[in-house]
């Protein structure tokens, strides 16, 4: 009997190490890879962090997007050269709430200065299934008063490029940053 008891023992302890072995899930680590990723603007490697589907959630803006979708959306991003710069990162529950300023060609215009942002990412595994943004600084008058002027000049001056404002494809991207480009230049 005593040795049905160790011998029952060794066996649960041993299942109990395996188990606790098993790779844990560093969700910081993956959504600090997540980001260098998205400055990098490797989808390939992006593809790695994500679920099949994504949910993006911005105010009352929920949009859940297929991987390809999301994907190309990103295209449309990478054109602007953006840079994520993580500010604070902490896990919670599972969950991961992240700070990070972000700044590309886009946004320079527009704003003039980064976006800070307050990011909640939610897993499924070890994958992002979800990404709520709410955003810290966001300079609406500039904005508007630039985005305004921008869209004036390209309707006056080329309006083989009307539409890129709403235009979320890579060469939405494109005809974004001739508009830019051509409205800096046009003096």
């Amino acid at each position: 009997m005593k040795k049905l008891i160790v011998l029952l023992l060794i066996f649960v302890m041993g299942f109990v190490s395996c188990k606790n072995s098993e790779k844990q899930i560093d969700k910081i680590e993956i959504s600090k890879q997540y980001f260098k990723e998205l400055s990098h603007s490797d989808d390939s490697k992006i593809s790695n962090f994500i679920t099949d589907s994504i949910t993006t959630i911005e105010g009352e803006y929920e949009v859940t997007y297929s991987k390809k979708d999301y994907l190309e959306l990103l295209k449309w991003d990478a054109v602007f050269s953006p840079n994520y710069n993580i500010l604070e990162i902490e896990e919670a529950g599972g969950i991961v709430k992240v700070k990070i300023s972000k700044i590309d060609k886009r946004i320079a215009f527009l704003q003039e200065v980064p976006f800070v942002m307050q990011q909640t990412i939610k897993f499924q595994k070890e994958k992002i299934i979800s990404i709520e943004t709410e955003y810290l600084d966001f300079r609406e008058a500039t904005w508007e008063m630039n985005k305004n002027r921008l869209i004036s000049w390209v309707d006056k001056n080329n309006p083989e490029l009307n539409g890129f404002i709403h235009d979320q494809t890579e060469s939405g991207g494109i005809k974004f940053l001739k508009a830019i480009a051509l409205y800096k230049n046009r003096e």
